[in-house]
């Protein structure tokens, strides 16, 4: 009981930081700006022990399953910083951020070529777009993509090296699958396989295909306020992080879908082997 209060309180007290880091450390943000952050942080801190407090899980995913969920997270909470730290640089004034903006600088331009999602991102932009708004767009979409990928990679070695998540416990689906209905009909293989090349294919596209649909919606999505720092940082997170996390989810259902094929061929030698399947 304690175990479990403690853990959730810490997993919501981490989820407000986690939103309100930019209104913490970019200048000049408004009262009633704050005042927002402060109730969605509260909101999400509330939702968070409320989940992770409860025995049975409702709509996370992988709960009893780590490390997947702080693999997310942490992937989450450095896109925000590091976008935070880049807008906010002149104001800190400080070393770490003076590195930060001269390593994001490098990293953005190797990331910056031609049809990739950064560059597609800076042509998504109105044509009357400043040369500074568009600067910092280029930084914030570079800085979260590359984080993104970060993050996958990590993730890649988890399941390849590491052995997610059998290395790590008892796996059980409809646990770790709150919002996956069995019965929904079919065999439970095939949907498992299905959803996760939906999950890897749409998370594959999305940074390409999200900049050409505002572009299409250009008449009704005002751009122009990406020029305000959080939300820049908000905007170019949701971009990069969900497709990201689309094809995390994809990865994962992918091995589950194999440790369960790996066991009914297990099932299936055992029984031949006494003799209760005919061969």
């Amino acid at each position: 009981m304690i175990v479990r209060v403690t853990g959730a309180l810490m997993r919501a007290i981490l989820i407000a930081l986690a939103i309100a880091t930019p209104s913490l450390l970019l200048p000049d943000i408004t009262a009633d700006a704050a005042q927002v952050v402060v109730l969605v942080a509260m909101v999400g801190a509330l939702y968070t022990f409320i989940e992770y407090f409860s025995q049975f899980p409702t709509i996370i995913e992988f709960r009893f399953a780590p490390p997947v969920n702080r693999l997310r997270y942490f992937t989450a909470f450095a896109m925000i910083l590091l976008l935070t730290v880049y807008q906010s640089g002149p104001a800190l004034d400080s070393p770490i951020s003076d590195l930060l903006q001269r390593v994001g600088q490098i990293l953005v331009n190797a990331v910056d070529f031609p049809y990739s999602p950064v560059r597609l991102v800076i042509l998504a932009l109105p044509e009357d777009a400043s040369s500074v708004f568009i600067q910092d767009v280029r930084a914030a979409a570079g800085i979260a993509y590359l984080t993104s990928l970060c993050g996958l990679v990590a993730f890649g070695i988890l399941v390849r090296v590491y052995g997610w998540p059998a290395r790590y416990g008892a796996f059980n689906v409809w646990i770790n699958l709150p919002l996956f209905d069995p019965t929904g009909g079919g065999d439970v293989l095939a949907r498992l396989k299905r959803d996760s090349v939906v999950n890897i294919v749409l998370g594959f596209l999305l940074p390409f295909l999200a900049p050409v649909v505002v572009r299409f919606l250009m008449p009704m999505v005002d751009l122009h306020a990406l020029a305000l720092p959080q939300t820049l940082i908000w905007t170019m997170v949701a971009w990069a992080f969900l497709p990201a996390n689309l094809i995390m989810r994809g990865v994962a259902l992918a091995r589950v879908a194999a440790m369960i094929e790996a066991k009914r061929r297990r099932t299936y030698a055992a029984a031949k082997a006494e003799g209760v399947l005919a061969i």
